[in-house]
Protein backbone atom coordinates (compact mmCIF):
# COMPACT_ATOMS: atom_id res chain seq x y z
CA UNK A 1 0.00 0.00 0.00
CA UNK A 2 1.11 3.62 -1.12
CA UNK A 3 1.52 6.35 0.94
CA UNK A 4 0.17 9.66 0.62
CA UNK A 5 3.45 11.07 0.17
CA UNK A 6 3.97 8.56 -2.82
CA UNK A 7 0.42 8.91 -3.92
CA UNK A 8 0.91 13.03 -3.91
CA UNK A 9 5.10 12.43 -5.37
CA UNK A 10 3.26 10.50 -8.48
CA UNK A 11 0.58 12.50 -9.42
CA UNK A 12 3.09 15.55 -9.50
CA UNK A 13 5.01 13.61 -11.81
CA UNK A 14 2.18 13.04 -14.20
CA UNK A 15 1.21 16.53 -14.04
CA UNK A 16 4.77 18.10 -14.67
CA UNK A 17 7.32 15.54 -15.12
CA UNK A 18 11.17 16.24 -13.71
CA UNK A 19 13.49 16.91 -16.72
CA UNK A 20 17.03 15.76 -15.98
CA UNK A 21 19.54 17.64 -17.68
CA UNK A 22 22.32 16.88 -19.73
CA UNK A 23 25.88 18.13 -18.26
CA UNK A 24 25.64 20.83 -20.66
CA UNK A 25 22.40 22.15 -19.32
CA UNK A 26 23.64 21.71 -15.90
CA UNK A 27 26.71 24.65 -17.37
CA UNK A 28 25.22 26.50 -18.79
CA UNK A 29 22.36 27.12 -15.80
CA UNK A 30 25.68 27.44 -13.17
CA UNK A 31 27.34 29.88 -16.32
CA UNK A 32 24.54 31.98 -15.07
CA UNK A 33 24.33 31.68 -11.41
CA UNK A 34 28.28 32.66 -11.57
CA UNK A 35 27.72 35.22 -13.88
CA UNK A 36 25.40 37.03 -11.30
CA UNK A 37 26.67 36.24 -8.00
CA UNK A 38 29.86 38.38 -9.75
CA UNK A 39 27.34 41.42 -10.38
CA UNK A 40 26.00 41.28 -7.02
CA UNK A 41 29.50 40.88 -5.70
CA UNK A 42 30.27 44.32 -7.71
CA UNK A 43 27.52 46.02 -6.56
CA UNK A 44 28.00 45.47 -3.00
CA UNK A 45 31.21 46.96 -3.14
CA UNK A 46 31.08 49.75 -4.82
CA UNK A 47 27.55 50.92 -2.77
CA UNK A 48 29.31 49.54 0.60
CA UNK A 49 31.95 51.56 -0.10
CA UNK A 50 29.55 54.67 -0.75
CA UNK A 51 28.15 53.62 2.63
CA UNK A 52 31.02 53.51 4.50
CA UNK A 53 32.03 56.88 3.19
CA UNK A 54 28.32 58.35 4.02
CA UNK A 55 28.81 56.92 7.08
CA UNK A 56 31.67 58.45 7.96
CA UNK A 57 30.55 62.16 6.89
CA UNK A 58 27.68 61.85 8.78
CA UNK A 59 25.13 61.81 6.07
CA UNK A 60 22.31 59.87 7.07
CA UNK A 61 19.95 60.28 4.68
CA UNK A 62 22.21 59.53 1.85
CA UNK A 63 23.16 56.15 3.90
CA UNK A 64 19.55 55.14 4.24
CA UNK A 65 19.46 55.84 0.68
CA UNK A 66 22.00 53.84 -0.41
CA UNK A 67 21.08 50.80 1.89
CA UNK A 68 17.90 50.73 0.43
CA UNK A 69 19.44 50.96 -3.34
CA UNK A 70 21.57 48.28 -2.57
CA UNK A 71 18.88 45.66 -0.78
CA UNK A 72 16.69 46.89 -4.19
CA UNK A 73 19.76 46.30 -6.72
CA UNK A 74 20.66 42.74 -4.97
CA UNK A 75 17.03 41.63 -5.19
CA UNK A 76 16.72 42.91 -8.85
CA UNK A 77 19.83 40.86 -9.82
CA UNK A 78 18.50 38.03 -8.42
CA UNK A 79 15.18 38.33 -10.03
CA UNK A 80 16.89 38.59 -13.15
CA UNK A 81 19.17 35.93 -12.78
CA UNK A 82 16.02 33.29 -11.59
CA UNK A 83 14.40 34.39 -14.57
CA UNK A 84 16.88 33.81 -17.14
CA UNK A 85 17.77 30.44 -15.26
CA UNK A 86 13.92 29.66 -15.93
CA UNK A 87 14.37 30.89 -19.72
CA UNK A 88 17.37 28.22 -20.09
CA UNK A 89 15.26 25.35 -18.55
CA UNK A 90 11.95 26.44 -20.47
CA UNK A 91 14.09 26.23 -23.86
CA UNK A 92 15.73 22.67 -22.75
CA UNK A 93 12.02 21.14 -22.12
CA UNK A 94 10.88 22.43 -25.46
CA UNK A 95 14.31 21.56 -27.61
Amino acid sequence: MKSAYELAMERLEKSSPSVSLTEDQKRQIAEVDSTYRAKIVEKELFLKDQIRKAQLAGKIEELESLEKQLASEIRRLQQECEVKKENLRASFASG
